[in-house]
């Protein structure tokens, strides 16, 4: 450990340790043999029991007693500030040295050899794909993810080395350009965020200023079939500099191209060009043969670096690796089956990530009927997208959908709410023909009160998935429960 920001640190201290990104670093300086410890607020999140298991102390509130000068440095969410915040302030008047979350994970970064990987859509269980890539070809990393990952034991990441930092960069409010890349994988770059970049120009330069971070020498990985991300590609391709392009996708040239994508006995079955044999993985879509294309472009860069080149031995690792891969929390987790009936859950809360993953779920189950919760997150994005949200769910035998959840951080004064989503996706929904089922559209405010009625509607065969970045997902876990405990006879 070299960096000056955590070279003589023994006890770091987070605010808002419970937070997905906040608790992931806590993981890896933890792994790192410093002593941890944090607060947050009461309410149980998924990382409750990460940090339990790790034995990382950590208050339920936020009381200045517990920040003392036995402290080296402290570590915050940014959802937090010394204005509004009791320990920050304490930590302010005894001069500890702090850093935001954003800044912390770019120090940290600037230890290793880092790859970021960004993106609208993808960019989590890519990051997730590209750790298990990594064990499977022996590659001495470490590997953040902004959520738990099924195949990390649950934990946000894994530890396999400490030559290479694998991270998940976030966008908004262009947090990503703390981080220290020698490479980039860039996934998509579409409209959103619309309140803090109102325009398609705003968030494409943010992901420009990110790639601009590249040195000389460094790879930009990106998705060939997104328009977005091929606009990115250009524009830095155009300064003529000694950053290395590598395509991948569906319609890329060279070695990342995708082909010959079917499912078979729920399994998508592909190929990439320059990768020997079949691919097969039981997570539905096409989108995620292109997370595994751009984790195998990754794989390729890091062995080269190595030294190394795939043996026959790696190469089954890999496969073997994605085909067992069950992906992460909140992205098409399959929660369980009773009475026939798959409950699953995704954080897909973008348009184009609703569409392609139930496409995805379509694609592996055409013979269940599927239905859907879904909740909108944020008045901007709802009424940015309006028009692409009430497209978006063709897929949806039956779907519910509920008032948006809000976001403290925008100040939305317009006339967009969850019943006009409704209202404009049912419109939609009613003229879709050729369909075998009727497509069904409900609004029901409250999530909970959708329960009874999905308690009538669902049977054996069917698909429930609740989608979004809201709160409604409680509702799939307790039907779930009821439906495993109930006996209908």
């Amino acid at each position: 450990m070299t960096d000056a920001v955590f070279k003589s640190c023994s006890n770091i201290y987070f605010v808002g340790i419970k937070g997905t990104g906040v608790c992931a670093l806590a993981e890896l300086i933890h792994d790192a043999g410093m002593f941890v410890s944090g607060s947050d607020i009461p309410e149980v999140f998924y990382t409750d029991a990460i940090l339990k298991k790790l034995k990382i102390p950590f208050y339920v509130e936020f009381d200045p007693v517990h920040i003392t000068k036995k402290i080296d440095m402290i570590i915050y969410s940014a959802a937090y500030s010394a204005d509004s915040n009791p320990e920050l302030a304490r930590a302010q008047e005894l001069g500890i040295p702090m850093l935001k979350y954003t800044d912390a994970l770019g120090a940290w970064s600037s230890q290793f050899d880092s790859t970021g990987i960004c993106g609208v859509h993808g960019k989590t269980t890519t990051t997730a794909i590209c750790g298990v890539l990594m064990k499977a070809a022996r590659l001495p990393s470490q590997v953040l993810v902004g959520s738990a990952v099924i195949d990390f034991d649950e934990r946000s990441t894994i530890t396999l080395g400490d030559k290479y930092f694998i991270a998940e960069t976030c966008e908004y409010r262009r947090h990503f350009l703390s981080f220290h890349p020698q490479r980039i994988i860039l996934t998509s770059v579409e409209c959103d965020h619309q309140d803090y970049f109102p325009t398609y120009e705003s968030i494409r330069g943010a992901f420009v200023e990110y790639c601009r971070l590249l040195p000389d020498d460094g790879q930009l990985i990106y998705c060939a079939d997104d328009p977005g991300a091929g606009e990115v590609a250009g524009i830095i391709a155009k300064e003529k500099r000694d950053v290395e392009l590598i395509p991948y996708g569906f319609t890329a040239p060279g070695n990342f191209k995708i082909i010959s994508y079917n499912v078979q006995n729920e399994r998508a079955v592909f190929s990439v060009a320059g990768f020997p044999g079949e691919i097969k993985m039981r997570i539905p879509g096409r989108h995620e043969a292109l997370n595994a294309a751009a984790s195998i472009a990754l794989v390729y860069s890091l062995v080269k670096k190595e030294g190394r080149t795939l043996d026959d031995n790696t190469i089954k690792s890999v496969k073997d690796a994605l085909e067992n891969f069950k992906s992460t929390k909140r992205r098409s987790e399959i929660i369980g089956e009773a009475k026939g009936i798959i409950f699953m859950d995704d954080y897909g809360h973008h348009p184009t990530a609703i569409k392609t993953t139930l496409e995805g779920i379509k694609s592996f189950y055409p013979s269940r009927r599927l239905v859907v919760s879904f909740m909108s997150h944020t008045y901007t994005r709802t009424s940015a997208l309006l028009e692409e949200f009430s497209h978006c769910f063709n897929d949806a035998d039956i779907l519910f959908l509920h008032k948006i959840y809000a976001s403290a951080r925008e100040n939305y004064k317009g006339g967009v709410n969850g019943r006009v989503l409704f209202e404009k996706t049912a419109a939609v929904r009613g003229n879709i023909t050729n369909s075998k089922n009727k497509k069904e559209t409900f609004y029901i405010d409250e999530v909970d009160g959708a329960f009874s009625s999905l308690c009538e509607i669902l049977k054996s065969g069917d698909i429930f998935i609740t989608l979004g970045a809201g709160n409604n997902w409680p509702l799939g876990e307790k039907l779930f429960k009821y439906f495993k405990e109930v006996n209908h006879g």
